[in-house]
């Protein structure tokens, strides 16, 4: 049985995912910084028959003394562990002057920093063993530029460009590094905005929608298995098609 550890592990996208790899069989360990929401959802999935397939623990992924705690939890609990998918992550808008150094360092070291502690805390692991799957939540808007978003496009960028550093230098140890990389999803925080704003997305988008998590999931899935055996540095757009536009106007 195959060992996961997610990160972002008790909403959105990530809650999404932990179903979907216990559903396909995996054992999962979630990580989340909400202690109290991983709580309810280990009791939850444990009257769900997942009482030992999933394990939580509450975690600042930005914290390299709490991912080393977490990587001890992993490793006793579950002996190992095969995937990380990196989802943690948050959002600070605004133009880069209107931004504060502390929120600029917050975002950096939620979507970026904790990637680098889960790989220097786990990797060592998975050379060992053989090799194993990374993939870390990034975004179209670490593929392009935004309005008003220049904080957050700077940490997902340095996401979507870590993941090809990270796939040249762990591919021979048969570890394979991806990004999945959403457009605006259905999350219950993005849905928390006035329904003009969610709407007004929606029509964005070739599709009529954005995307939802259990969509993101999947591709979360696939590049976390044996299923994309040579996606190796791939930055997976899972957007609808919303950044593939020239910006001209319809004809």
């Amino acid at each position: 049985m195959k060992r996961v550890l997610i990160t972002g592990a008790t909403s959105g996208m990530g809650l999404s995912a932990v179903k979907l790899f216990l559903a396909r069989g995996w054992k999962v360990m979630g990580a989340d910084l909400n202690q109290a929401a991983g709580e309810k959802l280990l009791a939850e999935l444990a009257q769900a028959g997942h009482r030992d397939t999933f394990r939580f623990f509450a975690c600042n992924v930005a914290s390299d003394e709490e991912v080393s705690r977490l990587y001890d939890y992993t490793m006793r609990e579950f002996g190992g562990i095969d995937s990380i998918i990196n989802n943690a992550g948050i959002f600070v808008g605004g133009e880069l002057h209107q931004v504060s150094e502390k929120d600029w360092q917050r975002v950096f070291d939620v979507d970026v920093k904790a990637i680098y502690l889960t790989a220097r805390h786990f990797v060592p692991y998975m050379i060992e063993n053989g090799g194993g799957t990374i993939v870390n939540t990034a975004s179209v808007s670490g593929m392009c530029g935004d309005y008003n978003m220049a904080a957050y496009n700077g940490a997902k960028g340095a996401a979507v460009n870590m993941a090809r550093a990270m796939a040249l230098d762990y591919g021979k140890y048969n570890i394979r590094v991806n990004n999945v990389c959403p457009a605006a999803c259905a999350t219950p925080m993005f849905l928390a905005n006035p329904p003009e704003v969610v709407e007004e997305f929606n029509r964005a988008n070739p599709l009529g929608r954005i995307c939802t998590p259990d969509e993101v999931a999947k591709a979360m899935y696939f590049l976390a298995s044996d299923e994309s055996t040579s996606c190796n540095g791939v930055n997976l757009e899972v957007s609808g098609g919303l950044n593939i536009h020239t910006g001209q106007p319809v004809q």
